[in-house]
């Protein structure tokens, strides 16, 4: 998910897709120690969407503090 589409959503769907991406992380991780996954570098791009999104509502909650 590119920076530009993370900005389009609001603040709840934000925080949703960050725990259903941290879900999905976490099997993904147990599966790869089962049995390897086909492609292990899928782990390192969710985690980077994880953190695209923390940064996104991070800088949205120091701009609402500035506003204020």
């Amino acid at each position: 998910m590119k920076t530009s589409e993370i900005k389009e959503l609001s603040n709840a769907e934000v925080v949703e897709r960050i725990q259903t991406d941290q879900d999905s992380l976490l099997r993904m991780k147990m599966n790869h120690a089962i049995s390897p996954l086909d492609n292990p570098q899928v782990i390192v791009g969710v985690r980077r969407n994880i953190a695209r999104l923390k940064t996104i509502l991070r800088q949205r909650e120091i701009n609402a503090k500035q506003s204020s």
